[in-house]
């Protein structure tokens, strides 16, 4: 999450001083006493905390989130945004910090389900560079990262007067972590953003766009997801985020991620050498025992890969076939059983005639046996006395 102000992101700024956020009119980040930082290099990640102690707290964002070692909580509402369509057809401001691209929201938005009520103070997008092994997004899920995420950022306006009085408390600031992946085809709403990058291509340049539904950008599913304490993941890195990770992942397409990564620069108009702006992501960070905390069961939330889907739809066309083959064998068993005996039953009984003529037979052949037998008798000769 990017609070950060004006400046490229390799821009070397003159101080190395404390690094004090002020909220200026029309919300935008901006820094009262600059200090350079970076994703990389001499002033990269890996040094912030020399700079600004907060981002070696135990306490840092982003996070990987493992999960089977979340934990469940049923009082862990769907979020409820308020106002994010009522725009007024106000436009919004869309502004290159040198960092990523922020667009200051209305602070009429609000958000629900949270226990306070947070008005939006901006949305921005952290992105890779399209490599083969490139990340994109800050937070993980069982170790795989996204190609880009988008964070809305809202302070606790029921405890604090602004922003800047917020983001230094531990129950300061909430914000929307979206996962951004490719899919077949372009998002239409992030095209409210992607398609006025060009007019904002140098850091400190800002453009007036339409307004839109900020809800759009979001997942359908706003019931399901990961909350857990953490931080800030830019400098100064205060430890005053409650972070709501969503599982439900939204899409935009190749052209639309590309241009996110190759049409910005960290660097001014006027700087002799172009600085493309892009890995402006921060690596996961330890979770040192804190507890992610999940609004839904793992049941509910498993989802399956692509090789698992297959796999299903093959193992319940196979079952549909074989299912079919034993149901006909049996109706071809059955029908033939009937068959037989249909047959059996309407075999024609044997008729009286024939067997009269069986009787009449032998009784022929006994006479003619009898009259033999006297003929054999007359014909032999008489004993002498």
């Amino acid at each position: 999450m990017c609070v950060c102000g004006g400046g490229q992101g390799g821009v070397i700024m003159d101080s190395v001083a404390p690094f004090v956020l002020l909220l200026l009119p029309g919300l935008h980040w901006t820094a009262a006493e600059d200090t350079s930082w970076t994703y990389t290099g001499m002033l990269g990640q890996s040094e912030w905390s020399e700079h600004f102690p907060e981002c070696g707290g135990s306490s840092q964002s982003p996070v990987d989130v493992v999960t089977t070692q979340t934990k469940y909580d049923a009082r862990l509402a769907p979020l409820t945004p308020l106002g994010y369509g009522q725009h007024g057809n106000r436009p919004f401001t869309l502004y290159n910090n040198g960092h990523t691209a922020v667009i200051e929201l209305p602070d009429w938005m609000t958000l629900g389900g949270l226990p306070w009520l947070y008005s939006a103070v901006q949305m921005h997008l952290h992105w890779g560079s399209g490599g083969p092994s490139s990340g994109g997004s800050e937070h993980t899920i069982n170790g795989q990262s996204a190609e880009a995420e988008l964070h809305v950022v809202h302070y606790n306006s029921e405890l604090y007067p602004n922003a800047s009085a917020a983001m230094a408390q531990r129950d300061g600031l909430a914000v929307l972590g979206i996962l951004i992946v490719i899919g077949e085809e372009a998002n239409p709403h992030f095209d409210n953003i992607i398609n006025f990058l060009s007019r904002i291509r140098h850091a400190n340049q800002k453009v007036l766009i339409p307004a839109f539904d900020v809800q759009s950008l979001l997942p359908k599913d706003l019931g399901r997801y990961y909350r857990y304490n953490g931080s800030l993941t830019t400098p100064p890195c205060y430890q005053s985020v409650m972070w709501t990770v969503f599982h439900e992942r939204v899409q935009i397409s190749k052209a639309q991620l590309l241009k996110m990564e190759t049409i910005l620069y960290s660097s001014r108009a006027g700087d002799p050498e172009r600085m493309l702006l892009q890995d402006n992501y921060r690596a996961t960070q330890p979770l040192n025992h804190r507890v992610v905390f999940a609004s839904f069961t793992a049941g509910s939330g498993k989802e399956l890969s692509s090789g698992e889907v297959t796999a299903i739809v093959i193992g319940i066309m196979c079952g549909c076939v074989g299912l079919a083959v034993i149901v006909r064998f049996i109706v071809k068993t059955v029908r033939s059983t009937s068959s037989w005996d249909v047959l059996t039953n309407n075999r024609p009984a044997p008729m009286q005639r024939m067997k009269e003529t069986d009787k009449a037979k032998e009784k022929q052949q006994e006479m003619v046996l009898n009259s033999t037998s006297q003929a054999e008798k007359r014909s032999s000769p008489q004993s002498e006395p």
